[in-house]
């Protein structure tokens, strides 16, 4: 099959796109590059400059390089700017994607992989995140991943094509140091910029009900996450026109945010730099959200390989190619 991966010059799509090469399967990158980079495309893997919302591009892509399945990463994902910009993330996220799938279904595409979001659950108030958690989510960005859900499915069931929904919790790491998370929204780097510039990391909240008071999340390694991805596609060849499946992709293990930093402060070298700061609790932060993730093991087969020290030690040294700075 030759799959479009949308937002493939990203962070997470450029491990997908790699994962799906290694499987012997064939890529097209489709990317804006507004937050990609075009340096983390595969040598001889095509790529089209192009917007979610231009229905003419699309239909072009998916003719001109026989398009038969998509993995739709592309999106708007920082949550405090969703709360700030609703309309552009229902635009982004929501339209987007439904010119997607009226090109993809159009040309008669046969499998359709959606990126979704452990945002769809909200404030789940359970030990575990099932599948079948209640979704009430708590801000736009959660919202449109959930729209997605349903619209992918609505569209697989009407068009004959199979589709699925992967619900990522927190992806940290690097499968090389080349393919490093260089934007600054998620836990492991904001830390790592803070220490290299002197400050002390943050904490928003450390009095939850949890062992050390400070929230506590599920850790996926990003290459873990793209294994996932060629897990899911396989699954979709035996599974028939029209079926739908939903998988949380986690590894099912909570680590708290003052022991990840402080794991940081090890690997980094910066020890008690690494001592963070408290701050108030930010609005709509759960106290505890951790994947369960048996029905990727019972239905596929697949389980999360990579500890979180290996997550860590992974981001660091991809840090440290772009922050040489950086290092101790």
């Amino acid at each position: 099959m030759t799959w479009l991966i949308t937002g493939g010059a990203g962070f997470i799509g450029a491990h997908v796109v790699r994962a799906m090469l290694d499987a012997g399967e064939r890529a097209v990158v489709y990317d804006d590059l507004s937050t990609g980079d075009p340096a983390r495309i595969p040598g001889g893997v095509p790529f089209v400059k192009g917007s979610t919302l231009d229905r003419e591009a699309l239909d072009r892509a998916i003719a001109e390089h026989g398009v038969d399945g998509v993995v739709h990463l592309a999106a708007k994902k920082q949550v405090a700017e969703s709360v700030a910009r609703p309309l552009h993330y229902y635009r982004e996220n929501v339209y987007g994607l439904q010119t997607l799938l009226e090109a993809v279904t159009a040309a008669g595409a046969r499998r359709f992989l959606f990126s979704s979001s452990a945002a769809v659950y909200g404030l789940p108030d359970v030990d575990l995140v099932t599948e079948s958690t209640p979704c009430v989510p708590i801000n736009p960005y959660g919202e449109t991943k959930l729209a997605g859900e349903w619209m992918v499915r609505a569209a697989g069931a009407a068009h004959g094509m199979a589709t699925a929904s992967l619900r990522y919790f927190n992806v940290a790491g690097a499968a090389s140091a080349d393919l490093a998370d260089t934007g600054v929204f998620n836990l492991v780097p904001m830390v790592f910029e803070k220490l290299t510039r002197g400050e002390a990391p943050l904490v928003f909240g450390d009095d939850y009900a949890t062992p050390d008071g400070t929230c506590v999340r599920d850790f996926i390694h990003v290459a873990d996450l793209a294994s996932a991805h060629v897990a899911v596609a396989r699954a979709l060849d035996t599974r028939g026109a029209g079926s739908d499946l939903t998988v949380n992709i986690g590894r099912g293990e909570g680590v708290s945010v003052r022991e990840m930093i402080a794991l940081i402060g090890e690997v980094t070298g910066y020890g008690p730099a690494a001592e963070p700061a408290v701050r108030p609790r930010r609005p709509g932060d759960p106290a505890r959200v951790v994947a369960a993730a048996d029905l990727m093991r019972s239905e596929l087969e697949w389980t999360a390989r990579h500890e979180v020290r290996a997550m860590v030690e992974s981001a660091w040294e991809g840090w440290c190619l772009h922050h040489p700075e950086a290092r101790r």
